[in-house]
């Protein structure tokens, strides 16, 4: 049985919380401690255990090593994580950090600052490629709002593209959302970034804060939410994500099985993952998890972890992910029900555009749950909120010294708005393209003719 590797990158503060969040449910539904010893019952926890970790013996004991590297432009992140309950999991050597700090500037964290950690951060990551056996890809998690995980993030992207172009690259990336920003050059560096995980990003699965703090309040019932309980959804969901490699399953998907069942084009790689049920303590004892009501539950905006409205889009593709004693059959009928009740929210051009994946193993605590990553051109609203906003402060070239002192052209900025006005008018041509007419994909070329 080849098991396929995958290699982890946290970048910033907030990659670095999200994967420290992630960890630790990984852990538990692998039977690890917090140093990496084994201690479950169930075998199928230990059979595609590779796909995250290493093994490694030493004397009498089997240790299992993240395959993840630690990444920050400064050093208090990464010694908080060093200092933490998990600061003995990680390999020394997988933690690499700056002095200065990119100070929420998009152009530190690539041109400057970044620039000079780039060559020990690739050396660190060749040596982990290399221990793998077949690597699929990489998962890198970073918020794009701040310096480091948007601009180290994206340097990082574009080398890793070079080196490994034929491995997939696959993001959680938390976007900046309207109500809870954190500074005022959020959409100079959201911008920057999309405009390249537009181009180097395989997998892109969007996150943001307002969506998690709308379901920590309504569903899990916390009043103020703080950022680990905010970690702690996103980990959920890239735990559903990651099942179906991490555990044997009927259908058993890879990386690249997601991106060939959800990508249509290649531009189209932005994904709005859901997650069911999301329930406090409490309620859980109380609510019964039929398959229907899951199937419902992911389809639904209250369960989607980025602000946007589905009902305004159509949704090109998406792949349900199921876990937990599920029999195929019912999952299935469910999926088509769901769709043949909506089918004006589907696009009709691609047959049998919902994939089903079930894998036996539930998450710890949980009887039943399931996971959605969807690809719907409602997204598109997530990046006229940033284009917006963009807009208004680059018209009058606000805060734009900050980055042409740290030696950027002002032209990266048009380039990047532009880029994004093409994704905005790429989602809402397919929306509205029809099955029967053969016009949107005429266009499409004519206007790639005009691009060239």
């Amino acid at each position: 049985m080849v098991v396929r590797e995958i290699v982890n990158v946290q970048i910033g503060q907030a990659g670095n919380q999200v994967g420290d969040a992630f960890w630790q449910d990984v852990l538990q539904e692998h039977g690890l401690d917090l140093a990496g010893t084994y201690h479950g019952t169930d075998p199928l926890q230990l059979q595609h255990i590779g796909v995250y970790f290493s093994e490694v013996t030493a004397g009498s004991t089997t240790k299992y090593v993240p395959r993840s590297l630690q990444l920050d432009l400064e050093s208090g992140v990464c010694d908080r994580v060093r200092s933490g309950p998990m600061g003995g999991l990680f390999s020394p050597d997988t933690y690499l950090h700056g002095q200065s700090g990119a100070g929420n500037n998009w152009a530190k964290g690539f041109y400057t600052e970044g620039a000079e950690l780039i060559d020990a951060i690739m050396d660190v990551l060749r040596k982990e490629s290399e221990k793998c056996d077949v690597l699929q890809g990489f998962q890198i998690l970073h918020s794009i709002g701040g310096g480091t995980g948007s601009g180290l993030g994206c340097l990082l992207l574009t080398k890793m593209r070079e080196e490994y172009p034929d491995r997939m690259l696959a993001t959680f990336s938390i976007l900046p959302s309207p109500k809870v920003s954190e500074t005022v050059v959020e959409p100079y560096n959201a911008m920057l970034s999309a405009h390249q995980l537009l181009d180097n990003s395989d997998l892109t699965f969007c996150i943001d804060n307002e969506a998690l703090y709308g379901i920590a309040t309504r569903s899990l019932k916390v009043s103020t939410p703080t950022f680990d309980t905010l970690n702690g959804l996103i980990a959920k969901v890239m735990c559903g994500v990651s099942t179906s490699l991490r555990f044997p399953g009927q259908l058993n998907g890879d990386l690249r099985k997601l991106g060939m069942n959800l990508i249509p084009f290649p531009r189209l790689h932005f994904l709005m993952p859901s997650y069911a049920p999301f329930v406090s303590g409490e309620a859980a004892k109380y609510q019964g998890t039929s398959v229907p009501e899951l199937v419902q539950a992911l389809f639904d905006r209250k369960n989607l972890l980025v602000d946007v409205d589905p009902r305004y889009g159509r949704y090109l593709t998406a792949a349900t992910i199921f876990r937990g004693n599920i029999a195929s059959r019912e999952a299935e009928v469910s999926v088509q029900e769901l769709q043949q009740r909506n089918s004006g929210s589907f696009v009709e051009w691609i047959p049998d555009n919902v994939s089903v994946t079930l894998v036996s193993v539930p998450p710890v605590g949980q009887k039943q749950a399931a996971t959605c990553l969807a690809n719907s051109t409602s997204i598109q609203e997530l990046f006229q909120r940033t284009h917006e906003t963009f807009s208004a402060m680059y018209k009058r070239r606000a805060f734009l010294h900050w980055y042409t002192e740290e030696g950027m052209d002002v032209m990266e900025f048009s380039e990047a708005e532009s880029n994004s006005a093409d994704l905005i008018a790429e989602y809402q041509q397919y929306q509205e393209a029809r099955a029967n007419s053969d016009d949107a994909g005429e266009e499409y070329e004519y206007e790639a003719e005009e691009g060239e």
